[in-house]
Formats: C-alpha cells, structure tokens, sequence
C-alpha cells in the first residue's frame, strides 16, 4: 500500500502495511462500500461528467457506494459533494508488442480478468499491442492507495465488493429485450462457422425457396448457402417452415433473412440456440456466397438497392466515396461513434452543438451544471447535454497523430489507433428512455429526434435560459372555405418548416415516366430494375406548394371525412432566429406502403422568405363563423380527458395494431385510440391525420394520475420548468426554504425524491445565492405568467437566411439507412459521418433531408 501527498502525483517509497493495517485503515469506511445488487448499475466504461475512460492518461474512478465512474478531473468533485471516500481507480495500459528475436515478446496479456465486459478498444488490432490491465482502491482525501488484487489482506466484504465491481456487466445491458440497451447475444457458432466450398452464390434478386415456390420471408443459410421459406420468426407473412426443417435434417445452425442485409448487419437467426443473435463476422460469411453487405440495402421486395444502380450512388455522393478526405481534428471536430443504426442522434447534435445558444446554455454554464448536478448525474438531462457539448467542442478527444506516428502509418501503410470519436452511450441511454422508438436499436427519422430533443430541452430548462426558442415561430394558417368564401385565421407554435416535394414540377418528367414504365415491366418479369432516374425540383416550386397548397383532393377529402373542401396557406407570423427546413422526402403510397422520393432540389445558400410574412385578415375578407372547423374531428382530447377518462390499461389494440400498421408511430397510435375513447380505428385515424404535424406526436401517451411516461404525480410537467406547487408545498413543509424547494425540483426535472436528495447534498446552498435568486425570480416569473398569459417566446427578425449545416439520408426509409451530416465551419464544409470527421470537397446539398439556416441580421 502507498500513500500520495498529492493527488495524481508519482507513488513515492513506502513498507508494505500488516493485514492487521488495511483493516483498521478501511475501518471507518466500511458502512459506505457496498456489494453492487442485481439491479444496481456499475459504470466502468466512462466518467458520468466526461468521457474519460480506463484508457485516458489518469484512469477511471468508480465510487464503491453508488457505482458511479469519474474521471481525474471530476472525482474530486463527487468526493466533496458525496463524502463517500473509497474508489476503485481503473487503468489500462496499453504499448506495442516487441517484435522480432532480438526484441522479445510482451506477455500477452496480464490480469485479463480485472476488466471483463469492457466494451472498448473494439477498434483496436490485438495483433499488434498488449494491454496491461491495473486496479487498485483509493482512499480519499489522503489518497491511500491499496493494489488488487489483495484477498488476504482486505477484509472479507471489501474483497468480495471488489469482486463484484470487476465482473460486472454492461449498465446498458437490460433484461427488457426491447430496448436498445440489450444487445443481441453473439452466436457461439459465429466464430468457427463451417462454410461449404460448394461454389452457390446468390443473385441480387429473384429469390425463391428451394423447396417450394414461395418468394417472401426467405432465408438464407450460412453453411451451405440455401434459400428457404420460414414462418417462426420476425413476422407472419406465411411460410411452410423449410428452413427450420433443413436444419433439422442437416444440422447447420445460422441463416440470415434475405431483404434485411444492410451495411449496419442483418437479421440473423441460431436454430440451435433458439433466437435471434449476432454475428461479428457477417460481412465474411455473406462474402463466401457473393454478397458485399457493405455495399447492400435491404429492401421489402426481395430486391437490393444494388440492382437500382443510382441508389447506390446516393450513398456514394453524400458520404463523398471515392474523394480523398483530409481528416479534420481539434475544437468542435469530434466525432461520435455509432451504437449500430444511432447516425440519426448523432448527425442532429453535431448541428445542433454548431449553434452558439446550446454551446453557450450548456458548456458556457459546465461548472455550474457540474456542480449543482444530482447525485447521479447519469440521469441528469442537463449534465448529459453539457457532457456531450464539451466532448464534442473541447477538442480534447480529437487530437491529430503525431508526425512519427503518421510517417510510419505512410511506410508500413497501416492505421494505428488514434482517439475514434466519443461514443454517445450514456447521452442517449438518457434521452431515450421510456421511448419505445428511440430506445431500440433500429433506425429512427432524424426529424422526429430534433423535435424529440426540443421537447426535453424545453422541460429541461436551465433558469430563465431556453436555447430552443432559437427555433420557435409563430405560423399563421389561413382556410377559405370553396363554398361560402369566408375565411379563418389560426395561429400555432412550430419548430421547423416541412417542405412538400412538388414531384409536379419536376424538370425532367419526360425520363422520370420513361424509367416508370421499364420499372414496372421489370417488377412483372422479375428481372434486374432499370437505372434509377432521380427528379429535379426547383427549390422555388416546393416553397410554393408549402404556402399554397392545393385544395383538399378527393382521397383525403374522404379519408378525413370532410364537410366541406377548403383551401388552406400558410405564413409566418414571426421568423426563428435559427430556420429548420425539413424535405417531406418520406410518405405512404395509397396501399399504405412507406416509399421516400428520390429528388434532388436546388437548395440556396441564402433564402429569402420575407414574402412569406403572414398579413392577417384582409380588407374585404370575411371570417368563418367561430364554430366547429371544416373538418368534422372528434372531441378534443382535452375535453375528453374531463369528460370520459378511460384507463389506459383499456386501449383497444387491435386499433392500435389496425393504424400501425399503416406505418404511423405506435405510441401515435396509442394516443389516438386514447383520445377518441376507444370509438374505432377509423376515428383514431381522423385524430392522427389532425395531429400528426404536432411536435410531440409520436411521444409515449402521458395521462396525469396514471403515472405513465412523461407525466408526474402531481400533474404533467410545464414547459416553463415551473415546479408543481403541490410538490413545493411538501418540500417547505418539511422546513425548508422555497428556493431551496424550487432549486432542487428544476436541478432534478421535478423528480420529489430526487429533489430531496438534492437538497441533502447540498449544504452549501446559501453561498450561491446569485443563482438562487435567478431560480426563485424565474419561478415567480412563471407563476405570474399563469395569471397573465404573454404568448409564446419568439425571436422575430428579418426573413433572410444563410445555409449552415444539412442532415442527409440515404436509403429507402426512416427505419433504414444511413444518416450523415454537413456542417460549415471557419468558411468551409465539413462532413461528419459517424466518428469520421473531414473536410468535404463535394457537399451534396441537393440531397440533404433536414437543412440548418441562421438568421442574417439586417
């Protein structure tokens, strides 16, 4: 055992201490080491402030009582906000082996238990280095330190908590086979798979199974390469079992369904372990029967993106292939790694930690945050933010190569490990939670996550700072009635503009029906698709038909049972500081099939939407009478909530499972049966059809009083992050101040127990007492504005705008694909594609789905 006189230092000289010592010397810490039970989380991966990990120069610490990790910089911290004093202090030391006679060799790897299930240095080629792994306990603040392991000399509790902390499991790795956070098993035949050298390879299309006619829910085996039918797993679209039974009659255990082979995996499913699992070597076993997964898409057909050749170039452009890319390092050129289909989070918080507001609302406030954190920052929205934004603008973890290090990758021609980007695990383990989209691990639509993202910054507020309301505009809608030609005016709250493709005022619609035809007739004869024709729109065609629409046609007019037709535009009332333009790329045909149009628009640089300036009521116009609109929608789902609250347990899901499977969101769906008291699933659809545009459409149903998602006990949470009073109330009753009360529920989201523990841990609540008055002023601000309402926060300006950063997506849906994003910085493009972040050459911006522009002051 030594002892430091100052943290971090060098360990100086020291006698080793009897048995006898260490016991006394953990004596009075003892009741705060615990033995991590079956539901606490141990995190051993990274620090709960930063992303420092047992790889960083000063190691991870993990606290012994609340299992917590804190990196050099932040134990401290925890250690004076907590008093708990005993952590296990965590490195991994890592150096090349020595090669060659005269060198010797490293032994290959010591204490390779200490660490096991870090999910780490994947990126990494064991061939090539050695890793020496090194616990040991640290008693604070005299910084004792004790080397593991020690059973004979610690006692037997602390031995066995040691223990426990060093086996642990993932903290993301639930039981809920759901979530996003369980990670398929890893077959046990994936590593020594048997592949026959029979010479089959499959073709890009034309599947059929070996044993009937079937040509859907097809999979193919992994041993010998066969094409057969199933019906056990993943859906119910009909099949005779042929695969099950070809591995009964063979014994080969791995198949993978055709159609879901993508560059991020496929569905693969173990007869013998029976379920669905993963295979770290997909791309290999795919390989020996022709497939190149990294350049495959699935599709529901049967046919590859490969056969659309042009599909395939969408990939290629907007990922820039083919283009030497100079890696870019430093401040706010962070990359972050992908979680296996997470390019959708990551591409929105690289835009939105481009704008200055969110980089000032949290990193500009890291201190404060930090300090005023909950005792588990883990589930802090505000602390995740601000870890994330520092991660990604500090520059600390995107540091170049050395110039030795780069000569040498240049003469031997390989890569050696550099910092990968940072990975976003716990941020979105967080911000997910209770989401049953974002929390899987499949592809979500990157534009449901920014208004996702919003809604929590806005329930999450910091004082009286909201950096969303860079984003919020007021649009006016106007509807004239066909009939009477009297109008209305209506004015709602938005986050971003969705664009409608004008697919009509396509330049080319000459090759667009040609290549419709020769579809179509490849489709019948189940031959290979011609090359895709892409549809040029004007940029100016689509801003038209965003604001003026055309009249309501016959098949919506009947699907949202309309009364009377009505011609519907839009204006802005007020211009956001920031303008979010979403292209409505995505759509369902009218067999409810989801299809996304191929279109490249001209998007501008600079926009100019001063004309669009709303203008209210006209002279000469006349207003509709104030009476039900001209669209026939059931009760709203606020006067049924007074009036007929059903439990939530009583939804009727077969509408659930009726609207859902028209593709629209199924806690969507979920509300809509709610909302419409369970009167069918053709109400339920008009409900949706009036809703879907609404920023939290997709969001889990919260009722208050049932204690579902997103709702308190004590009534839904305020977007003004005004504490419920009734929980103020109990707080003050308990003896404590007001601020005190209103600090610790907005530090907590509201949370009572939280909030209390909050307050505990804070004894120095006093000394901050310009923060105080911020918090009780901002309270008192709200509670006034409850008794006088002052409309929503906008930052009105002028109309013109200038293109900073675009979301792109490739692929056939939301649910599948590829996100990247393309972000200007310091006068020049820059592409972030996952962990890779370079200077771009080419920006395809006529591609892009989302576009990011800021306001050009007048």
């Amino acid at each position: 055992m030594q002892r430091r006189g100052a943290l971090f230092s060098v360990p100086g000289g020291g006698g080793k201490m009897a048995a006898g010592d260490l016991g006394e010397l953990l004596v009075p810490h003892m009741p705060t080491i615990r033995v991590p039970r079956s539901g606490d989380r141990v995190y051993k991966n990274e620090c709960a402030f930063s992303y420092d990990s047992p790889n960083s120069e000063g190691g991870l610490y993990v606290c012994m009582n609340t299992f917590l990790a804190f990196g050099r910089e932040h134990v401290e911290r925890h250690f004076r906000k907590t008093g708990q004093s005993v952590y296990m202090h965590l490195k991994r030391h890592m150096r090349e082996k020595v090669r060659g006679a005269s060198g010797g060799a490293l032994p290959k790897r010591r204490n390779s238990k200490l660490f096991l299930d870090l999910d780490m240095d994947d990126d990494l080629n064991s061939d090539d280095y050695e890793y020496e792994d090194e616990a040991k306990l640290v008693i604070f603040p005299d910084h004792y330190e004790i080397a593991l392991p020690n059973i004979e000399e610690l006692p037997a509790l602390v031995t066995i908590a040691c223990d426990a902390v060093l086996s642990s499991k993932s903290p993301y790795r639930k039981q809920d086979p759901d979530t996003w956070e369980n990670e398929l098993p890893v077959s046990k035949y994936a590593n020594n798979l048997v592949q026959l050298d029979n010479g089959v390879r499959i073709p890009p299309s034309g599947w059929k199974c070996a044993r009937c006619d079937l040509r859907e829910n097809l999979w193919l085996n992994l041993t010998d390469g066969s094409v057969l039918c199933g019906k056990w797993f993943f859906d119910s679209s009909g099949g005779n079992g042929h695969a099950l039974e070809h591995y009964r009659d063979m014994g080969y255990p791995l198949a993978v369904k055709l159609g879901t082979i993508t560059p991020d995996g496929a569905d693969v499913y173990s007869f013998q372990e029976e379920g669905p699992v993963s295979d770290p070597h997909l791309a290999k076993h795919l390989a020996h029967f022709g497939i190149d997964m990294l350049h495959t898409q699935g599709t529901e057909n049967g046919f590859r993106d490969n056969d659309i050749k042009l599909r395939v170039s969408e990939w290629e452009v907007i990922q820039e292939s083919g283009t030497k890319l100079k890696p870019m390092y430093g401040p706010g050129y962070t990359g972050l790694k992908n979680l296996g289909n997470s390019c959708y989070l990551s591409s929105v918080m690289q835009a939105i930690f481009s704008i200055p507001e969110f980089q000032r609302a949290y990193v500009g406030n890291l201190p404060r945050i930090f300090d005023y954190s909950p005792l588990d920052p883990t589930q802090d929205f505000n602390t995740q933010m601000t870890k994330l934004g520092h991660g990604l603008l500090s520059g600390q973890y995107s540091k170049p190569p050395v110039k030795s290090e780069l000569i040498e990758q240049v003469m031997k021609e390989e890569h050696k490990p550099q910092q990968n980007g940072i990975s976003p695990r716990m941020f979105k383990a967080f911000v997910s939670k209770s989401h049953p989209e974002f929390s899987s691990n499949r592809q979500q639509d990157a534009q449901e996550f920014f208004l996702h993202l919003v809604n929590l910054v806005e329930r999450n507020r910091i004082g009286s700072e909201n950096p969303s309301d860079v984003f919020r505009f007021l649009v006016e809608e106007r509807i004239q009635c066909c009939q009477t030609r009297k109008v209305r005016y209506t004015e709602r709250v938005d986050y971003l503009m969705q664009l409608p493709v004008a697919m009509e005022a396509a330049t080319n619609k000459d090759e667009l029906i040609a290549y419709e035809l020769m579809r179509r007739e490849a489709e019948t004869n189940r031959r290979p698709l011609p090359e895709l024709v892409r549809a040029k729109i004007p940029f100016s065609a689509c801003l038209q038909a965003f604001a003026e629409p055309d009249n309501v046609d016959d098949f919506w007019s009947s699907a949202l049972q309309a009364k009377s037709a009505g011609v519907k535009t839009s204006r802005f009332a007020s211009f956001p500081e920031y303008l979010v333009v979403q292209i409505k790329k995505f759509t369902f045909g009218l067999d409810w099939v989801p299809r996304k149009f191929d279109v490249s628009i001209d998007m501008p640089d600079l926009l100019d939407i001063s004309h669009l300036r709303a203008r209210g009521l006209q002279p000469g116009e006349e207003e509709l009478p104030d009476i039900s609109p001209p669209i026939v929608i059931p009760d709203d789902s606020k006067d049924r909530l007074m009036n007929q609250l059903i439990d939530p347990s009583d939804i009727d899901e077969s509408s659930v499972m009726q609207l859902a499977e028209m593709g629209f969101p199924l806690e969507a769906c979920r509300k809509a049966v709610y909302f419409t008291g369970n009167t069918g699933a053709e109400v339920a659809f008009n409900w949706i059809i009036v809703h879907m545009e609404e920023p939290d459409f997709a969001e889990p149903l919260a009722i208050p009083g049932y204690g579902g998602a997103g709702a308190s006990a004590f009534g839904a949470t305020g977007l003004d992050n005004q504490p419920p009073e009734e929980i103020v109330a109990i707080i003050t009753a308990m003896g404590f101040q007001r601020s005190q009360a209103v600090q610790a529920l907005q530090a907590t989201n509201h949370n009572l127990e939280r909030a209390l523990d909050w307050i505990f841990s804070h004894p120095e609540f006093e000394e901050d007492s310009d923060f105080v008055i911020e918090m009780e002023n901002n309270a008192n601000a709200n509670i006034m504005s409850e008794a006088k309402p002052e409309g929503p926060r906008v930052k009105d300006g002028s109309g013109m705008y200038e293109l900073f950063a675009f979301i792109s997506h490739m692929g056939t849906s939301t649910m599948s694909g590829h996100y990247v994003c393309h972000i200007k910085k310091e006068g020049r493009w820059v592409i972030y594609n996952d962990h890779k972040v370079c200077a771009s050459e080419r920006p395809p911006k006529d591609l892009g789905y989302m576009y990011f522009y800021r306001r050009i002051p007048s």
